[in-house]
């Protein structure tokens, strides 16, 4: 079973453009989900959902900013499970950026899936994609059209 998730995006907007969309609560939300998200090392926030019963997850995901590097790299874990303080998700996720021509390349990895997961990893894998769409119609209603995928 594969235990990580890798994506990668092209984008016509900046890094400094892309960079909003991942540190920015207020956007974040826009293409991900609501959340208390700070650009700060030991942040502890949460993304939150409604429960989704068939994959045993409350609808609460708690994460700690890990890792920031302005523009260019961002990690977080990323924990969720039934409730209670049980977590059957622990995972780490880190977006990276670089520029590529005028606009930016976009890295996803999401590490630490175990076989218990794996319902989990098909859902999140399909949902990163879903999700960095809406993304993208966000930063092309902003920018005029110019993103590329």
């Amino acid at each position: 079973m594969q235990t990580e998730i890798k994506n990668e995006w092209i984008y016509e907007q900046s890094p400094n453009e892309v960079w909003e969309y991942l540190t920015q609560a207020e956007l974040i939300a826009l293409w991900l989900m609501p959340n208390n998200f700070k650009p700060i090392p030991g942040h502890e926030f949460e993304f939150r959902v409604k429960p989704i019963s068939s994959l045993d997850l409350d609808g609460i995901f708690h994460c700690k900013v890990l890792e920031i590097v302005p523009f260019q790299k961002l990690t977080y874990s990323w924990k969720g499970g039934p409730g209670n303080g049980v977590f059957t998700l622990d995972t780490i996720v880190e977006w990276k950026l670089e520029k590529y021509g005028e606009g930016t390349k976009l890295f996803l990895k999401q590490s630490g899936f175990k076989e218990v997961n794996h319902s989990i990893f098909m859902g999140m894998t399909n949902g990163w994609q879903s999700n960095i769409q809406k993304m993208i119609n966000h930063l092309n209603a902003t920018n005029n059209g110019k993103t590329k995928v």
